[in-house]
């Protein structure tokens, strides 16, 4: 299998990850590795990943936000994540007691893949622009243009990075940074 790799490590979750693993293998996904972890897949369509944690190990689901979750497990990981949603373990025993329910959220996130469904993002402009960076695209329109020339996502992805900073230098220090990938037309981690 194409994850082997990963796990024949020794890591803390071990056990945990390799249940997980089984469970989501019996849901017919192709195993692949993504973003160094093990990611499953529906017809090339990523559905969910089995990732580790210091304090948990964890599925993410890639358009969690659409699923039922009748149990309340799923866990938005943070504000402003907008589509994945986690189901988070700490003990062996809590993956194998809910198997069953492991697996039927699975089988719920394949059939939203396979309806075609969409998850809605909220619009770039509902996102924080740093005062720093809004002034720098009102003087340059090159780099204006190649900001409004990316995708959606990526220039979410800047802007969340850039907001986050609290002092000023730090938000110039990052915008400086990434300035030759904005103009680049790439993401922060292409």
């Amino acid at each position: 299998m194409k994850a082997d790799r990963f796990f024949e490590k020794d890591q803390k979750w071990q056990l945990e990850m390799e249940t997980l693993r089984e469970i989501v293998l019996e849901c017919d996904l192709e195993e692949e590795v993504k973003w160094m972890h093990p990611c499953y897949t529906y017809q090339n369509s990523n559905i969910v990943l089995i990732h580790s944690f210091k304090d948990y190990c964890a599925l993410l689901f890639f358009k969690g936000v659409l699923m039922k979750d009748p149990a309340q497990l799923l866990i938005q990981q943070t504000d402003n994540v907008q589509d994945r949603r986690q189901l988070r373990f700490v003990h062996l025993e809590e993956i194998i007691q809910n198997r069953t329910l492991i697996k039927a959220y699975i089988l719920e996130a394949i059939e939203i893949e396979k309806s075609g469904l969409k998850v809605e993002y909220k619009p770039t402009s509902e996102f924080t622009m740093p005062e720093e960076f809004k002034e720098l695209l009102d003087h340059d329109e090159a780099i204006k243009t190649a900001f409004e020339q990316l995708t959606s996502g990526r220039q979410r992805g800047y802007l969340l990075h850039f907001s986050s900073a609290k002092q000023a230098k730090t938000r110039i220090a990052r915008i400086e940074k990434y300035l030759p990938k904005i103009m680049e037309g790439k993401g922060m981690e292409d």
